[in-house]
Protein backbone atom coordinates (compact mmCIF):
# COMPACT_ATOMS: atom_id res chain seq x y z
CA UNK A 1 0.00 0.00 0.00
CA UNK A 2 2.70 2.55 0.86
CA UNK A 3 4.16 2.00 -3.06
CA UNK A 4 1.47 2.47 -4.27
CA UNK A 5 0.57 5.93 -2.20
CA UNK A 6 4.50 6.89 -3.19
CA UNK A 7 3.41 6.30 -7.07
CA UNK A 8 0.60 8.09 -6.62
CA UNK A 9 2.51 10.87 -5.00
CA UNK A 10 5.42 11.44 -7.92
CA UNK A 11 3.14 11.21 -10.32
CA UNK A 12 0.86 13.84 -9.21
CA UNK A 13 4.36 16.16 -8.42
CA UNK A 14 5.59 15.31 -12.16
CA UNK A 15 1.93 16.56 -13.44
CA UNK A 16 1.67 20.22 -10.84
CA UNK A 17 1.28 22.26 -13.66
CA UNK A 18 0.79 25.40 -11.50
CA UNK A 19 -1.36 28.46 -13.07
CA UNK A 20 -1.37 32.18 -10.92
CA UNK A 21 -4.27 33.59 -11.01
CA UNK A 22 -3.75 37.41 -12.49
CA UNK A 23 -4.76 39.30 -9.39
CA UNK A 24 -3.68 39.51 -6.00
CA UNK A 25 -5.92 38.16 -2.87
CA UNK A 26 -6.76 38.62 0.25
CA UNK A 27 -8.43 36.76 3.37
CA UNK A 28 -10.79 38.22 5.00
CA UNK A 29 -13.38 37.77 7.72
CA UNK A 30 -17.01 38.81 6.28
CA UNK A 31 -21.16 39.56 8.15
CA UNK A 32 -23.47 37.15 7.61
CA UNK A 33 -24.99 37.59 4.40
CA UNK A 34 -22.34 38.80 2.62
CA UNK A 35 -22.59 37.56 -1.43
CA UNK A 36 -19.71 34.90 -1.47
CA UNK A 37 -20.26 34.29 -5.22
CA UNK A 38 -16.89 35.68 -6.49
CA UNK A 39 -14.89 34.23 -3.48
CA UNK A 40 -12.32 32.04 -4.43
CA UNK A 41 -12.55 30.31 -1.05
CA UNK A 42 -14.77 30.12 1.76
CA UNK A 43 -14.12 28.56 5.51
CA UNK A 44 -16.76 28.70 7.72
CA UNK A 45 -15.17 28.76 11.52
CA UNK A 46 -16.38 29.94 14.98
CA UNK A 47 -15.27 33.04 14.78
CA UNK A 48 -16.94 33.95 11.35
CA UNK A 49 -16.43 33.16 7.35
CA UNK A 50 -13.43 33.79 6.03
CA UNK A 51 -13.21 34.38 2.32
CA UNK A 52 -10.39 34.46 -0.30
CA UNK A 53 -11.31 37.23 -2.52
CA UNK A 54 -9.52 39.68 -4.96
CA UNK A 55 -7.84 42.48 -3.31
CA UNK A 56 -9.95 44.63 -5.37
CA UNK A 57 -13.01 43.08 -4.56
CA UNK A 58 -11.83 43.33 -0.67
CA UNK A 59 -11.22 47.27 -1.18
CA UNK A 60 -14.33 47.54 -3.22
CA UNK A 61 -16.44 46.00 -0.31
CA UNK A 62 -14.91 47.82 2.62
CA UNK A 63 -13.53 44.37 4.01
CA UNK A 64 -10.17 44.76 5.93
CA UNK A 65 -6.66 42.31 5.31
CA UNK A 66 -3.83 41.89 6.28
CA UNK A 67 -2.32 39.60 3.67
CA UNK A 68 -1.86 39.98 -0.01
CA UNK A 69 -1.18 36.69 -1.81
CA UNK A 70 -0.90 35.12 -5.16
CA UNK A 71 -3.84 32.14 -5.96
CA UNK A 72 -1.82 29.03 -7.80
CA UNK A 73 -3.73 26.49 -8.59
CA UNK A 74 -2.14 23.04 -9.39
CA UNK A 75 -3.67 21.97 -12.36
CA UNK A 76 -3.13 18.13 -11.49
CA UNK A 77 -6.22 16.31 -10.75
CA UNK A 78 -5.58 15.33 -7.18
CA UNK A 79 -6.95 12.73 -4.62
CA UNK A 80 -8.20 13.93 -1.21
CA UNK A 81 -6.48 10.66 0.04
CA UNK A 82 -3.15 10.98 -1.58
CA UNK A 83 -0.79 11.13 1.44
CA UNK A 84 2.59 13.75 0.43
CA UNK A 85 1.45 15.84 -2.36
CA UNK A 86 0.93 19.09 0.13
CA UNK A 87 4.42 17.93 2.13
CA UNK A 88 6.35 17.66 -0.66
CA UNK A 89 5.10 21.17 -2.02
CA UNK A 90 5.69 23.35 1.30
CA UNK A 91 9.03 21.42 2.37
CA UNK A 92 10.32 22.95 -1.04
CA UNK A 93 8.85 26.20 -0.52
CA UNK A 94 9.76 26.60 3.33
CA UNK A 95 13.19 26.42 1.91
CA UNK A 96 13.29 29.03 0.08
CA UNK A 97 10.93 30.80 3.28
CA UNK A 98 8.29 31.40 1.11
CA UNK A 99 4.96 30.86 3.16
CA UNK A 100 2.09 28.72 1.74
CA UNK A 101 -1.27 27.92 2.54
CA UNK A 102 -3.14 25.22 1.04
CA UNK A 103 -6.66 25.20 -0.29
CA UNK A 104 -8.11 21.69 -0.92
CA UNK A 105 -10.73 21.56 -3.55
CA UNK A 106 -12.41 18.36 -4.87
CA UNK A 107 -10.33 18.32 -8.07
CA UNK A 108 -7.74 20.55 -7.64
CA UNK A 109 -4.85 21.81 -4.60
CA UNK A 110 -4.52 25.50 -4.37
CA UNK A 111 -1.89 27.81 -3.14
CA UNK A 112 -1.89 31.01 -1.51
CA UNK A 113 1.58 32.53 -1.22
CA UNK A 114 2.87 36.03 -0.73
CA UNK A 115 2.05 38.37 -4.05
CA UNK A 116 5.89 39.68 -4.05
CA UNK A 117 7.20 35.87 -4.17
CA UNK A 118 4.52 34.50 -6.44
CA UNK A 119 7.39 34.34 -9.65
CA UNK A 120 9.88 32.53 -7.10
CA UNK A 121 7.38 29.94 -5.87
CA UNK A 122 6.01 29.07 -9.78
CA UNK A 123 9.81 29.02 -10.37
CA UNK A 124 9.86 26.14 -7.40
CA UNK A 125 7.17 24.49 -8.17
CA UNK A 126 8.10 23.93 -11.94
CA UNK A 127 11.23 22.28 -11.05
CA UNK A 128 9.56 20.34 -8.61
CA UNK A 129 7.53 18.86 -11.73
Amino acid sequence: MELEDEARTTSAIGELRPRLHPEPVVYAIVAPGFDTSTALATVREREGLTVVVEQVEAEEDGLVYEFVGAWITLAVVSALDAVGLTSSISTALAAEQIACNVVAGFHHDHLVVPWDRRHDALRILDALG
